[in-house]
């Protein structure tokens, strides 16, 4: 897979907003570097006064977190990257949230955020709406899907977004805004590594704890040894579905055959 560009023009940049160490762009990362694609973290967690312009960037990734979209009194830096988010779509930018960052590009786009009554924690499927079965980015999907989840909060449908996917538990998860802007409750950057790497994290031990009879790290782990090779092939699919819809100027790309 490579990148061609016009001599001297720069390879395109992605920026990418962190919040944790422990959730990266995963998958995603090795993907995007094969692209040619230069990658600049922000790491709010680091630096939560940071305020990153979009200038001269091809798209903007939002990660997620264990913080909820709506702890702006602990994490601050939630209002200025709902702020940058709606910077980043009115310039019809390339937009990729991802669970807490789906959830910011809602609020942004003017949906809302709560708690769902239960947690989706380990494996679970989604189904296709209409819309989603035609989406050019989630054709890779199955009309039920399982895929790798871990939120406790849902979506309410921003205006003017085009659903494309929910579960019995969230009824939001994936949308659309305009064509280059995505919402995935899911985890589709995640390998076994770190699915094991969340069952012990500490941040995480918490909610695990809450969540003892009806959630079992075990049980996940011996799901993701059955599950993870299908999701590592649709998320190759599908995030290399979302590249090649990029905005970034005259050029063209080979990405990976689907």
């Amino acid at each position: 897979m490579t990148l061609l560009v016009y001599p001297g023009m720069p390879r395109p940049k992605i920026l990418v907003f962190q919040h944790v160490p422990y959730e990266p762009l995963g998958t995603l990362d090795p993907l995007l570097k094969e692209c040619g694609f230069r990658i600049r973290y922000v790491n709010f967690g680091r630096d939560p006064d940071q305020r990153p312009s979009l200038d001269k960037y091809a798209a903007l990734i939002v990660l997620g977190g264990p913080m909820n979209a709506h702890e702006i009194d602990t994490y601050p830096n939630l209002i200025t990257e709902v702020e940058v988010i709606r910077e980043a779509v009115d310039q019809d930018m390339s937009v990729l949230g991802i669970c807490l960052g789906a959830q910011l590009l809602a609020k942004a786009l003017g949906g809302s955020v709560a708690r769902n009554p239960d947690r989706e924690i380990g494996w679970f499927d989604v189904e296709l709406t209409e819309h989603g079965r035609t989406d050019p980015v989630l054709g890779g999907f199955a009309q039920t899907q399982r895929v790798f989840q871990w939120h406790e909060d849902g979506i309410g449908l921003p205006p003017e977004t085009v659903h494309l996917a929910s579960s019995p538990a969230s009824g939001v998860q994936a949308f659309r805004y305009g064509e280059h802007a995505y919402g995935f409750q899911f985890h589709l950057e995640v390998d076994a590594t770190l699915i094991d790497r969340w069952l012990t994290e500490l941040d995480y031990q918490v909610t695990l704890d809450d969540e003892e009879g009806r959630v079992n790290p075990q049980a996940i782990r011996q799901q993701t040894a059955v599950s993870i090779d299908a999701l590592q092939k649709l998320s190759r699919v599908t995030f290399s579905r979302w590249i090649d819809r990029f905005e970034v100027g005259p050029r063209r790309r080979t990405l990976p055959s689907r």
